[in-house]
């Protein structure tokens, strides 16, 4: 392999289009206190303000947030519903599921209609109401331009959890535009409490979240002394989505590179001269 005969041109190209985790940089967010109101505010200032709600992107600064207490957002939420009907550029995909669940504050207190004791065990940030994958413990975060198809990437992302009982089971994944890992960030645990995590990168952006919440989908039998530790979901925070760049735009970046890079190499070899 001739490593060294590699241009160096080609190999900045090569720098830019395929970054590195070992190039991530993020500033990370963890609370489990009793009130955790204080590191949630001070994501959503590193997030950016204002909160941009439903306005259509992408807009230059500020942040989205989805709590999910409106009473339009539907018992059995459809994945593209923050993005198709509340234009917030968030839709949902579910790892061994299809289906979504808000807790209603009337039938449904808490997801008391699975359990009857889980009104008192899930606590609520933002109250009344609290969301979950269903059939699964997994769920993939991606984002478009609010209001529109384009794939996008945002510079943050944090939630809050609730009844989190295990250690090193809750836990947000961070993915770029390749699926490459940027971070992964386990929440801390607080039984019958909130915790909060969230991480914010100033060179990467982040086109995929993973979550896990707990380590099994939500159903009567949360036990964790037995091993069995169920979670839900309260607010949803993260920077305002930006469209992901077109290939062609990289290759004319890249383009250029190489061409600029060639032009300096013709012009050395046009004024160079020997003395007779």
């Amino acid at each position: 392999m001739h490593f060294f005969n590699i241009p160096l041109m080609t190999m900045l190209i090569l720098a830019i289009t395929f970054p590195t985790m070992a190039n991530a940089v993020s500033t990370t967010f963890q609370d489990n206190d009793a009130d955790i109101s204080k590191t949630v505010s001070a994501f959503q200032a590193a997030l950016g303000n204002p909160n941009n709600g439903n306005a259509p992107g992408p807009l230059a600064n500020g942040r989205r947030q989805i709590n999910w207490d409106a009473g339009i957002v539907p018992f059995n939420m459809p994945g593209d519903f923050f993005n198709a009907r509340v234009t917030r550029g968030a839709v949902f995909n579910s790892t061994g599921g299809s289906q979504f669940r808000v807790s209603n504050d009337g039938f449904d207190n808490k997801f008391n209609s699975i359990n009857p004791t889980y009104s008192d065990q899930f606590q609520t940030f933002s109250a009344p109401r609290l969301f979950t994958p269903f059939g699964t413990n997994i769920l993939d975060v991606n984002f478009f331009v609010s209001a529109t198809n384009v794939p996008a990437t945002v510079s943050g992302f944090g939630a809050i959890f609730t009844d989190v009982d295990l250690p090193n089971t809750t836990k947000l994944d961070f993915l770029d535009s390749s699926g490459a890992s940027l971070l992964s960030l386990f929440a801390p645990t607080n039984p019958q409490g909130l915790s909060f995590i969230g991480a914010t990168f100033s060179t990467e952006r982040i086109a995929q979240i993973r979550i896990t919440s707990g380590n099994t989908a939500i159903g009567p039998n949360d036990d964790p002394i037995n091993g069995i530790d169920i979670v839900v979901l309260d607010d949803f925070l993260y920077g305002e989505p930006q469209p992901v760049p077109e290939p062609s735009t990289m290759l004319l970046l890249g383009s250029g590179i190489i061409g600029l890079g060639l032009w300096k190499r013709k012009t050395r070899g046009a004024n160079t001269s020997t003395k007779p």
